[in-house]
This record gives structure tokens, C-alpha cells and sequence, in this order.
């Protein structure tokens, strides 16, 4: 006799995640589509879902290293090519010698090739090209002890594993906590909620461009003791997401001094380092120097001028790894347990990420290609986020704060019809114009502001339509 199916009990904690970006205003703007309707989706920051071309030096490469028999046969037809001057094909038809030489020696180095496990914190050969890359980028000298470690980074399938690994470690009760800044990227509070912990919350000053200060970390801090959490960790994310903002140096000093104070783990969220348009990053691991906080810092392939999302790579880097309470090991050796869990990471991110922290040398032909590529993609994202930026002056109650950074704007609106909210407005602004936004509650906002986030990735040809579309919208949505 068949019966109905006995409902089964599930983690509540993951029945009540919320992840706005992939949310009920995505989830309708897929609707639409499979309706016919044109959509630009600007709720995810995926740049090569909307046009940008993949880096051809790490295509180059990857292609090679999965399929190692297009080395030999490269140099086959090169040889052939020259010894037929005649021949209607030019130089620039061949992989470049100094591409076959680099997709030769990862596949040396890697042993195994591209289809088998690696070591679980990845090929170490690739953990040492990421150490070299932190060390020039923060200019540390091996000399002064504070050089990165190859044996403390972590290959990742992009940087969200690594801040599961983190969260997972860091929450061993539910009154334990980790400050995250808000708004914020919705992956920080959904890992907080899966593992059972609590989200503390602290507030970067919007009109002062999204910084902080000593006062409002210890105003989170204490009003968390006062409700019985244990804080052990502090999330920051620079440059901003959702906000896009560039952090400045003073607020990086501030947090680094209170996460002293209070022995907090620092969870620096760096991967849009390369995202910032006018002025230079400055890192965490630069910012700690010789300082004993324990530092976490992520990076990944996905953003910055690579945009390669679908490979998921990424790493993260630990310093100052804490001891682990009645136990002989530290805070490496249980991140080396979780990253043995999952066997590896993907090898594919792997290899972009080995490519990512060591482009080609300079002055070579390849060189002067991904330079031309890298700059245009920056500048263009640049142009973009300015193009939107002067749009939101020709709509009413629309203004946005801090240096442009990552590849978002956050802007407040500032006057909404009386009743109705943030999600409202950008679930009429889809089904007006086809433009895919994230309302700001959905990454968490002061009380009684509304804003919404805009991933400034469309071409710029297809934002010169919208963006009239838009300010028309809004200027007749806000005064209904």
C-alpha cells in the first residue's frame, strides 16, 4: 500500500538561511527571461556573464595544461609555418613559445596532471608563487620575519570555502559570535546562521564613505557582551560589498588595535584588491606587519580584472594561527583538517590562481597583451561605475557615498512612496526596465534606510539605454 512520504526534520538553521543575492528578485528576473523578456542582470558581480572577455594568457595556459598533447602539436605547425615562408598565416597565429614554456613547467611541477587530487592545501609549488606574490605586493622582506608562509596559505574553490572553513572553526556554541560589518555580503551571515552562531553586527558611517572608527566597534562589542555572546572574530571586507567602498588606512589601524585588545580573529575579505581606481590597496597582512593578531586574509580569481567566477579558485593565507584549547595543535592544523575533508580544490582554480598571482614576465609579447587586456577591463569598469554615478544626480533623493571600488555602488534612496521598501522598488525597477539589482535589506542596512546594490558590469552601450530608462522610473515611482 502506498502512503504519502514522511516529511523529514532538517537543519533549521539551514531552512532559515536568507541569501539575497541569489533571492526572490533573481529568482523573478529568471522568470521573465523564460517569458522573453530582456534582462540585465546586475544583482551578482559576474563579469563574463555580461561580456567580458576572459584573459587570454590564462585561457592560453589552462587550455594547454588540460590538453598537454596541443604543447607538441603547437610546435609542430610553428616548425611547418617556417619552413613555408609562403604561407598566408603570421606569427601572431601561434601560442607564443614563452606560453608553451609556462603550461609545461605547471604540468611538470603539478606531476599529476590536471585530473587527479592535489595535496589538500593544493600544489605547493602554486602556495609558493601566492607567498612570492604577497611579499612583493606588501613589500616584506623575507629577511624581517613577517614574509608569508607557503605552509599557512590554503588553495581554495573560491574564496566563499575559504570563509566556510573560518566560520565552521571559529563557532563552537551558539552564544559565539562574529562581528560582521553592515551591510555586508550575504555569505558571512548565512555561514554564521548554517554553524548555529550569532551575527554581530557593526556600523561603517555611511556619509563618511563607509569607515569606522575605535567607538563604533566597541559599541558592537559591548552591546554583544551585555546580550551574552562571546566574540571571537571580526569580519571586514575591503574594498566594500555591497558598498564598494575603499577602506582608508586610519579605519584599518582602528580595527587591528581592537582586535588586539580583545584577541579577535581578523577575517579580511581582500578579493577586489584589485579593484580600486584611483589610489593604491593596502592589505591587512601589510596594515598587521609584525603584529600578533590572528589574521585570515581571502582572495580570489573571480573578481578584481579576471572575472573568471565559473572556475572557482581562490586562496586564503593565515597568520598568527591561535593554539587550540585542550589540544597539542593550532588553528593551521584544523584548516589542513577541513581542506583534507574535501579532498582539494579545483584544479582548474588551481592553475588560475597560480596565473593570477604570476602574470607574464615583462616586456614580453605576452606581457604587453595582458597589460593592454587588464587596463582596458579596468578602465572600463571605472567609466562604468562613473556613467551610473552621474545618473543617480538625475534622480530624486538618490545619493551615494565613499571612493568607488569593487564592482558595485550602494546608493540610498533617499524618498520612497509611504509604505513601501527597498525590495519594492527594485522588484518595479525589474519588471519596468529588466535591470537586476539587490535590494539593500537584503545585505542588512541602518534602520529606516533604503538603498539598493548595481554591479556597474553591463557594456557601456547597454548602460546608455538603461540608464534613462531607469531615471525616468524612478522619478516617477518616488512621487506616487
Amino acid at each position: 500500500m502506498i502512503t504519502d512520504q514522511k516529511p523529514f526534520a532538517v537543519n533549521p538553521n539551514i531552512l532559515e538561511m536568507e541569501y539575497a543575492v541569489r533571492g526572490p528578485i533573481p529568482q523573478r528576473a529568471a522568470e521573465l527571461e523564460k517569458q522573453g523578456r530582456k534582462i540585465i542582470p546586475c544583482h551578482i558581480g559576474n563579469p563574463q556573464a555580461l561580456g567580458q572577455v576572459p584573459m587570454t594568457y590564462l585561457r592560453q595556459v589552462l587550455s594547454l595544461v588540460e590538453e598537454p598533447s596541443k604543447i607538441a602539436r603547437e610546435r609542430q605547425l610553428k616548425a611547418l609555418f617556417e619552413e613555408n615562408p609562403s604561407s598566408n598565416l603570421r606569427e601572431e597565429d601561434f601560442i607564443s613559445e614563452e606560453i608553451l614554456g609556462i603550461s609545461q613547467d605547471i604540468l611538470t611541477k603539478s606531476v599529476t596532471g590536471m585530473g587527479a587530487y592535489t595535496a589538500s592545501k593544493g600544489h605547493y609549488f602554486i602556495r609558493e608563487a601566492i607567498a612570492e606574490f604577497i611579499n612583493q605586493r606588501d613589500d616584506f622582506d623575507p629577511r624581517n620575519g613577517i614574509n608569508a608562509d607557503p605552509e599557512k596559505i590554503f588553495l581554495t574553490s573560491g574564496a566563499s570555502q575559504g570563509v566556510k572553513f573560518v566560520v565552521d572553526l571559529l563557532i563552537a556554541k551558539g552564544n559565539d559570535g562574529i562581528m560582521i560589518p553592515i551591510p555586508q555580503y550575504p555569505l558571512y551571515s548565512a555561514s554564521i546562521k548554517k554553524v548555529g552562531g550569532t551575527q554581530v553586527n557593526y556600523y561603517p558611517d555611511e556619509e563618511q564613505g563607509w569607515v569606522f572608527n575605535r567607538s563604533i566597534l566597541e559599541d558592537a562589542y559591548t552591546k554583544a557582551g551585555k546580550d551574552g555572546v562571546n566574540v571571537k572574530g571580526i569580519v571586514v571586507i575591503n574594498p566594500g560589498n555591497p558598498t564598494g567602498a575603499v577602506l582608508d588606512e586610519q579605519s584599518m589601524v582602528d580595527l587591528i588595535e581592537f582586535a588586539q585588545e580583545h584577541q579577535l580573529m581578523i577575517i579580511a575579505d581582500e578579493v577586489y584588491q584589485e579593484n580600486v581606481y584611483q589610489g593604491k590597496f593596502l592589505s591587512f597582512a601589510k596594515g598587521l606587519g609584525t603584529g600578533t593578531v590572528p589574521l585570515v586574509s581571502l582572495h580570489s580569481i573571480s573578481k578584481g580584472f579576471l572575472g573568471e567566477c565559473g572556475h572557482r579558485g581562490g586562496y586564503l593565507e593565515l597568520r598568527n594561527p591561535p593554539k587550540i584549547e585542550n589540544s597539542t595543535m593550532d588553528f593551521t592544523d584544523l584548516l589542513n583538517k577541513q581542506a583534507s575533508v574535501s579532498l582539494c580544490s579545483s584544479t582548474p582554480g588551481q592553475v588560475l590562481t597560480y596565473l593570477m598571482v604570476k602574470p607574464p614576465t615583462e616586456n614580453s609579447k605576452s606581457y604587453q597583451r595582458y597589460l593592454e587586456e587588464k587596463q582596458k577591463v579596468l578602465n572600463d569598469l571605472h567609466e562604468k561605475a562613473v556613467m551610473i554615478r552621474e545618473a543617480f544626480s538625475e534622480m530624486d533623493g538618490v545619493e551615494c557615498f565613499g571612493e568607488t571600488g569593487a564592482l558595485y555602488l550602494f546608493p540610498r534612496l533617499n524618498v520612497l512612496p509611504e509604505g513601501t521598501t527597498d525590495f519594492d522598488y527594485c522588484m518595479a525597477l525589474l519588471e519596468k526596465t529588466g535591470l537586476c539589482t539587490v535590494n539593500g535589506s537584503g545585505f542588512g542596512q541602518k534602520e529606516g534606510t533604503h538603498h539598493l546594490r548595481i554591479a556597474f558590469l553591463p557594456p557601456k552601450e547597454l548602460l546608455k539605454q538603461v540608464l534613462p530608462e531607469w531615471i525616468k522610473f524612478h522619478n516617477q515611482y518616488v512621487s506616487k
